[in-house]
């Protein structure tokens, strides 16, 4: 594809990629529809065909972006700073998380729906930037505690993973959910996203030394 298509095309899809985000600030998963996200674009609303078949590949892409996003901030974190504490790195980390609330929401939300109904290219294309999210943030904990080994980096990865993809929920709650809970005899105590992720951070990096 010569430079001039390819950097078109590009453009256009990231142009649709933020029109989606820019609807998701206001409106639920459910309510964003290809004719919403088109009316967001310059160009007409089928031209989206040519670049995502479904709205599910377009919050895809949204995420894949934001895994990208996500490394290059893990990668800047391990050039900035040459040795960091276990206090240190679970609050940098902590922070990160907290700065990247769009894609503890997409996975915590809608990561199923966005996989099933994304052609396979796309797919790869996704698990591709997560793949490079991983190896980020392998490379990290290589940087700032090289005594954990191999091992103790997997148990680590296989902790937080999981723990990253329920956090949005515990922090995002709405009045209705804080009246249910109260009604509900549910002893909930508010935390940001930075004080759950720096709890957990930090008991899986202390308990792994």
């Amino acid at each position: 594809m010569p430079k001039r298509s390819l950097a078109l095309t590009n453009a256009r899809k990231d142009e649709i990629i933020a029109a989606c985000q820019k609807l998701y600030e206001t409106m639920s998963f459910k309510e964003i529809t290809l004719k919403e996200i088109g009316r967001q674009t310059s160009f007409t609303r089928t031209s989206i065909y040519n670049y995502f078949e479904t709205k599910e590949e377009i919050f895809l892409a949204l995420l894949q972006k934001e895994y990208e996003l996500f490394a290059e901030d893990i990668d800047g974190l391990c050039r900035q700073e040459e040795a960091l504490s276990v206090d240190g790195l679970s609050a940098a980390l902590a922070h990160l998380l907290e700065k990247h609330v769009l894609m503890l929401k997409l996975v915590s939300m809608n990561h199923f729906d966005m996989e099933a109904n994304a052609r396979l290219e796309r797919l790869v294309e996704f698990k591709a930037a997560y793949g490079g999210f991983i190896r980020s943030l392998d490379r990290c904990l290589q940087h700032f505690c090289p005594e954990l080994g191999s091992d103790g980096r997997q148990r680590f990865l296989y902790a937080f993973l999981p723990f990253v993809y329920g956090l949005y929920p515990y922090t995002a709650v709405t009045e209705k959910q804080r009246q249910a809970m109260m009604e509900g005899g549910v002893d909930y105590v508010y935390m940001s996203t930075y004080e759950i992720a720096y709890a957990c951070i930090q008991t899986l990096l202390g308990g792994l030394q």
